[in-house]
């Protein structure tokens, strides 16, 4: 291999979703006209909601398409920070609030923000995957923070402290959290924050599922102080996946230097997503997103109601986001065979553990997305029994 053709030691040590292969496979049969269910993908079936697109076309239709300050629209920023007025009681200056190209784009400004080579970065095990390559590109050290089966996963304040260490910068939890679909109260986060801050560490709590909760209302940590950076996303909630679209809440003292990450990485967000996106607070929007929560909600029931029926008991409450976690064990020693055979032998797509950690026995998990129609749900668990009965 010549030079120029050499793959960076980062590139090369970057480990693929387990599930991508999953959901490859899955579009082949469907190709072949096999009828397939999908419970692995983080997407509902939602389309964007209609004020949304009637506000990017008119966008499009002004000419607005020229970059934008790279911190985002301060009219958008306005907006932002008068929804954690109004409907959370959080008093967020805008001047703290930097819109970015997705929550990713967000959480790669606060870890550039606060990481030198060699700070730890503790990280829920099970979590979201990506989050540990995105603390290795600023040379970071990704430190596990392993949660118990036994108390559904859920991270607490005894588990950070005995986690933290001497190398220990940044800890970044979310809530509701991905995959387990757990929450943490918003005033017992800040109450880490603070914790955090004493020890000279920051605190990063992710909340791209705020809004979507069941049993709950909604609520930020930005309510009960400024110790913790907070990530957002227009992606979940307001159902813009592929606008790419994000924010980061920072304190007041780091967003220039968050400002001048984002000129030299980004230059700026998308400017037609970033006008879309000032519709998606209207009155109409949020009156569509609550409905299609009340439907996620209505699924949730049916798959935590149906499961442990079938021998397949759900591991924390699923209180927020649209997943359930679920120990498979008493059917095999290996969720990732499991999910393949259930892929073609019935046709149903769901995603192991194993992309979710390595220190919680992810063999033993599956990670069912409830982003498809009651009737597909239904589909989906007639199919699920059959599969297991023939075990």
């Amino acid at each position: 291999m010549t030079d120029s053709q050499r793959i960076s030691r980062l590139a090369n040590t970057v480990p693929p979703f387990h599930v991508m292969a999953l959901l490859e496979r899955a579009q082949q049969l469907a190709a072949q006209g096999r009828d397939i269910i999908h419970l692995e993908v983080g997407e509902p079936d939602f389309p964007c909601p209609s004020p949304v697109m009637a506000a990017a076309r008119h966008a499009l239709d002004l000419g607005q398409t020229r970059y934008t300050p790279a911190a985002g629209l301060p009219a958008l920023r306005e907006i932002i920070a008068a929804d954690y007025r109004d409907r959370f009681g959080a008093q967020v200056d805008p001047a703290r609030i930097v819109v970015t190209p997705g929550a990713s784009g967000a959480l790669q400004l606060a870890l550039g923000t606060l990481l030198d080579p060699g700070d730890g970065v503790l990280l829920c095990d099970p979590g979201y995957p990506c989050n540990r390559q995105f603390v290795r590109m600023f040379g970071g050290v990704p430190q596990p923070m392993p949660l118990q089966a036994s108390t559904g996963f859920r991270p607490s304040g005894d588990i950070l402290r005995s986690a933290w260490g001497e190398t220990t910068r940044v800890a970044l939890v979310a809530s509701p959290d991905n995959p387990t679909g757990n929450r943490i109260p918003a005033g017992e986060l800040n109450d880490w924050a603070r914790w955090c801050r004493e020890r000279q560490g920051t605190l990063i709590v992710d909340e791209i599922y705020q809004g979507l909760c069941y049993g709950a209302e909604a609520e930020t940590v930005l309510a009960h102080g400024d110790a913790a950076w907070v990530i957002n996303s227009f992606s979940k909630y307001f159902g813009m996946t592929g606008w790419r679209l994000g924010w980061l809440v920072a304190p007041a003292g780091a967003v220039p230097a968050v400002e001048r990450l984002a000129q030299n990485w980004f230059l700026a967000p998308g400017t037609v997503a970033q006008h879309a996106a000032m519709a998606a607070f209207s009155e109409d929007t949020l009156a569509i997103a609550e409905q299609r929560r009340q439907l996620l909600a209505r699924r949730r029931t049916l798959l935590l109601e149906a499961l442990p029926g079938m021998g397949l008991p759900v591991v924390g409450d699923s209180e927020g986001a649209f997943y359930i976690y679920v120990d498979v064990s008493a059917h095999t020693r290996d969720s990732f065979e499991l999910c393949r055979r259930l892929l073609e032998e019935a046709g149903v797509a769901v995603t192991p553990g194993l992309d979710f950690g390595e220190a919680h026995q992810p063999e033993r998990y599956i990670r069912l997305a409830y982003t498809c129609d009651e009737e597909r749900l239904h589909q989906a668990l007639e199919r699920l029994a059959r599969f297991l009965e023939r075990q």
